[in-house]
Parts: C-alpha cells; sequence; structure tokens
C-alpha cells in the first residue's frame, strides 16, 4: 500500500480542519459560560439548561421531529415500491418518464423545489402548515430512498425467492417473508437518511410551511440574522449529535448483512 507524503497528509489534515473546523468551535462555545459567544469566559452548561425552558425553541424542534418522522416514513414507503418497480418490472410502458421524474429532485436546486411546490399549493387552495412541510420533504428525500433500495435490490440473490416460489408461496407472500426482510437494512438506511435531510432542510420547509409550523432550522435562522447567541450554540450543538448519531446507525444499517 502506498503510504502518503508529508505534503498530501498536510493538505488533507487542512481539508479536514477547513470542513470540521467551524463545527467544533459550535460545539466548544455552546458549554461557554459567557453570554457573548466570541470571548471564552469558563465551561458551563447553563445555555442547554436554558433551552428546557425556551418554550419556542421547544415547539420547534417537536414541529422538527414530527415533520421529519413522518416524511421519513412516506418517503420510505413509496420509495421502496419505485426501486420495486424499477429493478423488478424492468420494462413497463413510461419506465423513463416515470425514472427521470423520481430523480429530478436530486438535481433540481432546492429553490426551484420550494417555489413549485408554494405554487402547487396556493393554487389547489391548500392551507399550508406542517403537513405540507411533511409533504414536501416526502417528496425531496423520495429520490434519496429509492436510490439506496434500489442498489441493495439489484445486487440481491433471487436464489431464496425463487425456493420460496417453488415452495408454493405467491408473489405477494415472497415479498413479504423473503424480499423485504432482505431488504431491511437498505430500508432502514433509507429512512435515516430521508429522516436526516427533512430534519436538516431550511429552503423548502420556509416556502410550504405556515403559521404555527416553524421547524428548527427556521426558527435558529431567523435568530441568527438578529445575532447569534449561546442557545443557538447549545441547539446546534444537539442537531450536530443527533444528525451525527442518524448517519452512523444509516451506514452501520448499510454494513449489515
Amino acid at each position: 500500500m502506498r503510504r502518503l507524503s508529508a505534503v498530501n497528509l498536510a493538505v488533507l489534515g487542512f481539508g479536514l480542519l477547513f470542513l470540521y473546523g467551524p463545527i467544533l468551535l459550535v460545539v466548544l462555545f455552546s458549554f461557554n459560560a459567557s453570554r457573548l459567544v466570541t470571548v471564552w469566559a469558563g465551561f458551563s452548561t447553563r445555555w442547554y439548561e436554558a433551552l428546557l425552558a425556551n418554550a419556542p425553541l421547544g415547539a420547534a424542534l417537536l414541529t422538527s421531529l414530527k415533520v421529519a418522522l413522518g416524511s421519513a416514513a412516506l418517503a420510505t414507503v413509496l420509495g421502496t415500491l419505485a426501486a420495486l418497480a424499477l429493478v423488478r418490472l424492468r420494462r413497463f410502458r413510461g419506465r423513463r418518464l416515470f425514472t427521470g421524474l423520481l430523480y429530478i429532485p436530486l438535481v433540481l436546486p432546492e429553490v426551484v423545489t420550494g417555489l413549485s411546490l408554494l405554487l402547487l399549493f396556493v393554487g389547489l387552495g391548500i392551507e399550508r402548515g406542517a403537513w405540507t412541510v411533511t409533504l414536501a420533504h416526502a417528496t425531496l428525500t423520495l429520490s434519496v430512498v429509492t436510490l439506496v433500495v434500489q442498489a441493495r435490490l439489484l445486487g440481491l440473490d433471487r436464489s431464496a425467492e425463487e425456493a420460496a416460489a417453488d415452495l408454493g408461496a405467491s408473489p405477494l407472500q415472497a415479498l413479504r417473508t423473503v424480499t423485504l426482510p432482505l431488504l431491511a437494512p437498505a430500508i432502514g438506511a433509507g429512512f435515516l437518511l430521508a429522516f436526516t435531510l427533512s430534519l436538516d432542510d431550511l429552503v423548502v420547509a420556509s416556502f410550504t410551511s405556515g403559521p404555527g409550523a416553524t421547524t428548527l432550522p427556521m426558527l435558529v435562522f431567523g435568530q441568527v440574522r438578529r445575532g447569534v447567541t449561546p442557545e443557538i450554540n447549545a441547539i446546534s450543538s444537539l442537531v450536530i449529535l443527533t444528525v451525527g448519531l442518524v448517519l452512523l446507525a444509516s451506514v452501520l444499517a448499510r454494513r449489515r448483512r
């Protein structure tokens, strides 16, 4: 194995510091005793305790969790069905159109996606709220779930499904008892990725939310425009921890056999 040179190690270290240095600073200053976010005055957990008494932040966090769970569940179901259609039904009328429409959210800017969904909801006369954000996030993350499950399906050995069919199982029974259990790690990974993307989204939620449906990223962004406070550092650190744990669980689920 070729060893990295000192120059390569230096470039790699600089790149990692550039990417993760600001994140580490946010976590570090979330334990700052001072109200000034740029002046270190000692270690303290007072800002994490202050979060418990911050009703708007608590409500926004609860809304984000509800939206993320609902959109991830919906995207997982629809994405799994879409992956099964693309892999198992190799030829059907409108396949290319279906594939193109399915993967458009991956390449379309979120601003365009959010504006399109806003015009759709307004045109249909739908009152915006938490459930419209849930539908928008499900639309946004559906493609990701489909890609994850489709990749697992393409590498899946069909001998177990064929054996189940030989033993008298119907296609639906084979799907329920054989295919879905084999796909469970990929489905779980897709759900976790969709949950993370929904929890982190700001742009689409800003377009599709309504009164009383403020998500945590929207609230944090609004407060940052008026000035960064230690409480924002604390809630950001908790979000970083949550997203990191979810991504770790997603990676472990994809590697599971």
